[in-house]
């Protein structure tokens, strides 16, 4: 059960540090992923998508609205990445599948 808590809480770390133009970016990303996702057979590929393309959303946010140097905030980011433990990027992927998933229910439902 201790296991299940330090996932849980790696997932409430993840949303709550989060300021608004990020969460902004993730939901417009899951609802576009949950729509744009043919069934939930898809789902893996669709959240790894999805996260691809939410990193790339920060890095933009950050040129553009964080006047960041491109170059200098591209090596930032890649060492961010390379420094990234498995158990934030296991909480990004719970948050985006399920969020995915309950958006691509919703819409099958009134489809």
């Amino acid at each position: 059960m201790s296991e299940v808590m330090v996932v849980w809480h790696a997932i409430l770390a993840v949303v709550s540090a989060a300021d608004t133009y990020t969460l902004a970016a993730a939901v417009v990303i899951i609802i576009a992923a949950g729509f744009l996702s043919e069934s939930l057979g898809s789902l893996l590929s669709t959240t790894i998508l999805s996260l691809v393309v939410f990193a790339a959303a920060k890095y933009v946010l950050a040129i553009a609205v964080g006047h960041q140097s491109p170059a200098g905030f591209a090596l930032a980011d890649w060492h961010a990445f390379l420094d990234l433990k498995m158990l934030t990027f296991l909480a990004y992927v719970i948050v985006f599948g399920v969020l995915i998933a309950v958006v691509n229910v919703i819409r099958s439902a009134f489809r």
